[in-house]
């Protein structure tokens, strides 16, 4: 077994906001990032892939297409956009990262050509990174 990893990154803005709470209970869970200004991060995401070399290209996967399919399913759809309100496979979701981490994976699971996804990893800041690896939660 063998691992490939994309690298990609991405600006979005988002709230974090429950709209069942009122602003005082959103200010108290999320604080300053329930700022309704909003408030954004430079992203850095992983992809990872699983699986056997083919031993006709020498390749787990070609990563020109894997780097194709992340940006056409996921970074068009959140690169300097508003993830509240632009990103469909976010809607009616807390953008928190967890949850982007989650979207990203649903976005990507059914369109790896070679290999299986393992891993999806997003690091919102120098000190916060998630990673989901598809289990059932």
């Amino acid at each position: 077994m063998i691992y490939a990893t994309r690298r990609a990154t991405f600006n979005a803005a988002h709230r974090l906001y429950n709209p069942v709470l009122s602003e005082e209970e959103n200010y108290k869970i999320f604080g300053k990032c329930s700022n309704p200004n909003w408030h954004g991060h430079n992203y850095v995401l992983e992809v990872v892939v699983a699986g056997d070399i083919d031993p006709a290209t020498g390749y787990l996967i070609d990563l020109k297409i894997l780097r194709d399919i992340i940006e056409e399913h996921v970074i068009s759809h959140v690169d300097h956009k508003n993830l509240n309100i632009e990103t469909e496979f976010l809607r009616n979701k807390i953008p928190t990262a967890e949850n982007i981490t989650i979207g990203i994976w649903n976005q990507l699971v059914n369109r790896i050509p070679k290999g299986k996804l393992y891993s999806v990893k997003l690091c919102e800041t120098e000190n916060n990174y998630f990673e989901y690896k598809g289990e059932t939660i």
